[in-house]
């Protein structure tokens, strides 16, 4: 591509350029075509799971079970290639397999992990992810939904909201803390615990939130757990306590860094092509110095940031990602992407608010993908914790 000035694509191995192209091949032929009406319509296309699965995108990243095990890399490439085409579309894949399939993955028993991940890699089975809750969004140590110990197992009580997928799952990771719990010397054990949740229990209800003006072709719910009964071995065994969720959010927000990317990738292809197309004046429009600057501008931050989502993957692959290091990028590349793609707007004059073309579309998605997996301020103050040593999220 010419607008690569930095030859960012150089940097890429043959299996990092091969899982690229196959999924972009797939984004452009299945994803854009289509893209347009099922934002306008408010439609999640349910038939693309499957071919999601087949694709070998949905947990990609984690080994065994069904799963790709590819790189952090290879994924974060599948993540820009698919939100090039829509937020909603990565955001499933992120919520399936960075949230859901991680949580199993990594603190799930064994008959957990055989019983659900196999089946969700292929897109058999959806999953989605419960955390957040109306007064507690960014803060949820404050979460008051509760799983009571009783004689049969748990009961589970509360609300949450902003949960993606739930009203078309088939499980739900539910993180609760936990009332009446017991440790084995009679200690009360009271914490954060996940729960895997079959969403047609009784008393699990979903209601997707509409209308909405921002991932239109995605699914959020709030969620009400009414005296829920749950068995013992629906417990995450090895999940206690906040750093369980919080692991899975950082696998999210690694994602974010690549997806947000391409969401402006495509919004800067957009404007370059149209720019070059119109000739206001009786020349093209991307003669014009305003026009020029425009672009040039966009091409910088969007090299930046494939740059930094690049070095972010690299240290990931080694090991050695940190999650101050995770908070860099996602705070600068969405809210970089979201300039590029109002940039990309204003080139296209008045065309530019309509479904014919993309940067207004991903300009809206990008302000859910700003809010979600940490707000701003929320990134903002975990790197001033960094730096300075001192907490600012409570006065």
């Amino acid at each position: 591509m010419k607008h690569d000035v930095l030859d960012l694509a150089g940097q890429l191995n043959d299996a990092e350029k091969a899982q690229q192209l196959k999924v972009r091949e797939f984004t452009e032929r299945r994803i854009k075509p289509n893209i347009a009406g099922w934002f306008e319509n408010a439609e999640f296309p349910l038939e693309l799971v499957p071919e999601l699965g087949e694709l070998g995108v949905l947990g990609m990243h984690l080994e065994g079970y069904g799963c790709a095990g590819r790189s952090a890399v290879e994924y974060g490439l599948t993540a820009m290639e698919l939100e090039a085409g829509d937020s909603g579309i990565r955001t499933f894949v992120s919520v399936q397999g960075s949230l859901a399939m991680t949580a199993i993955h990594r603190w799930g028993s064994e008959a957990q992990k055989q019983r659900y991940l196999p089946a969700m890699a292929r897109g058999e089975l959806i999953g989605c992810f419960a955390l957040t809750e109306p007064q507690a969004g960014s803060d949820p140590a404050a979460m008051t939904t509760t799983a009571t110990r009783t004689r049969e197992g748990w009961r589970l009580n509360g609300v949450k909201r902003w949960i993606g997928l739930a009203s078309v799952a088939d499980v739900a990771v539910v993180w609760a803390r936990t009332m009446g719990a017991k440790t084995s010397d009679g200690q009360s054990d009271d914490t954060v615990r996940g729960f895997l949740v079959p969403t047609n229990s009784k008393g699990f209800l979903a209601t997707p939130i509409e209308p909405k003006l921002s991932m239109r072709a995605s699914i959020q719910c709030d969620l009400v757990f009414d005296e829920l009964k749950l068995a013992e071995d629906a417990v995450l065994p090895g999940a206690k306590g906040l750093g369980g969720p919080f692991s899975c959010l950082n696998e999210a927000r690694y994602g974010i860094i690549w997806g947000a990317i391409g969401a402006a990738r495509d919004a800067f292809e957009c404007a370059l092509s149209y720019a070059a197309g119109r000739e206001p004046f009786d020349q093209p429009l991307s003669s014009f110095q305003l026009t020029q600057q425009k672009l040039v501008d966009m091409m910088l931050e969007l090299q930046k940031g494939q740059l930094l989502a690049l070095h972010t993957g690299r240290l990931k692959d080694a090991g050695k990602l940190r999650a101050e290091q995770i908070s860099v990028g996602k705070l600068n590349n969405v809210r970089e992407a979201l300039k590029i793609c109002h940039t990309a707007r204003s080139i296209l004059g008045g065309n530019g608010v309509t479904l014919d073309y993309s940067p207004l579309r991903h300009a809206n998605n990008l302000e859910s993908v700003r809010t979600y997996e940490g707000t701003d301020e929320v990134h903002t103050l975990i790197l001033g914790q960094y730096l300075t040593g001192h907490s600012a999220f409570r006065s």
